[in-house]
């Protein structure tokens, strides 16, 4: 059976806050670069290889404007929550959606979002998702389903694999909060309307966790560290049970890395990511579209106009 503890998530995929900001800034500035030099940032993706080349050249683009380091920010989220949808209305499981949130995370680690276009990447993901969880929805099953061209997740399924160096194990705080829901069970002595209690725990700890998925919480911390973050605030809500006390019986049973104040203030630092966060809207996007002038190729194809549908 697979382990976080052996995985490449945690040896690989796991960063301090510096890290991320070093990637995303390193990424803007060379789409910026790239903008100045070719007067577009899209760049030239191979589908059978998916190696990458620079743009073609773009006349008469010389006031075209790149991306701020914080609408790169805003844009991701807006489609990391546009994964949520689109799994939402196919009835994926948990699962799927948290492991195409990560992907797409984990490329946009290496890219910019006027690299590569992130509503192409987030259909890619989620096919991509699929196909690693088992769910087996074909690439013409999910672009009819959200009325898209599917030759857009085909052409972007390489380089997605690529960039994500084919790690695609992927551990995600939902299968931890159902462990330690069925744990707390023992913890709490179940009866008297208790399962009723825990089941609506559960529920409200895994919108939470939906929460987190839209922070960087997912790229800084392990998905124990997720769920009982989720568990903390939900039953922050419902009061179900004596939090600290249990908190306190995990770390008697198992060896850890960290104390329990340690652990404490990660959870309280996940709890801060998801108060900070902020999700534009269509509206939102559609506003930033028109404060500038496109940021990308001056005559756009008919999915680029779809930006935000």
């Amino acid at each position: 059976m697979s382990d976080f503890r052996t995985s490449t998530q945690r040896e690989r995929w796991i960063f301090q806050p510096h890290d991320l900001m070093e990637r995303w800034a390193a990424a803007n500035q060379r789409a910026a670069e790239t903008l100045a030099q070719y007067g577009t940032t899209r760049m030239k993706v191979d589908q059978l290889d998916g190696s990458v080349d620079s743009p073609d050249r773009v006349e008469g683009s010389s006031d075209v404007k790149p991306l701020s380091y914080e609408e790169e920010q805003l844009t991701r989220v807006f489609y990391e929550q546009k994964i949520q949808e689109v799994c939402v209305a196919f009835k994926f499981p948990h699962k799927i959606q948290a492991t195409a949130i990560i992907y797409f995370k984990r490329f946009y680690l290496q890219w910019s979002v006027m690299e590569h276009h992130p509503k192409h990447i987030m259909l890619t993901c989620v096919y991509a998702s699929c196909k690693v969880e088992e769910n087996h929805v074909s690439a013409e099953e999910l672009g009819k389903g959200i009325q898209q061209d599917h030759q857009i997740i085909l052409n972007n399924e390489m380089v997605l694999l690529k960039t994500l160096d084919f790690d695609l194990i992927v551990y995600a705080p939902y299968r931890s909060i159902e462990g330690f829901i069925d744990d707390l069970e023992g913890f709490c002595r179940v009866g008297n309307g208790a399962v009723q209690r825990l089941k609506e725990l559960h529920q409200t700890a895994m919108s939470h966790a939906d929460k987190m998925m839209l922070t960087d919480a997912p790229l800084l911390y392990t998905p124990g560290q997720l769920a009982l973050a989720a568990l903390h605030k939900s039953n922050d809500i419902l009061r179900v049970f004596d939090f600290e006390r249990y908190l306190e019986t995990i770390f008697s049973r198992q060896h850890s890395d960290c104390t329990v104040e340690q652990f404490v203030q990660s959870i309280n630092a996940i709890h801060y990511l998801v108060d900070q966060l902020k999700i534009p809207t269509v509206k939102d996007m559609r506003h930033k579209k028109k404060e500038k002038k496109s940021k990308h190729k001056s005559k756009r194809t008919s999915t680029d106009a779809q930006l935000n549908g």
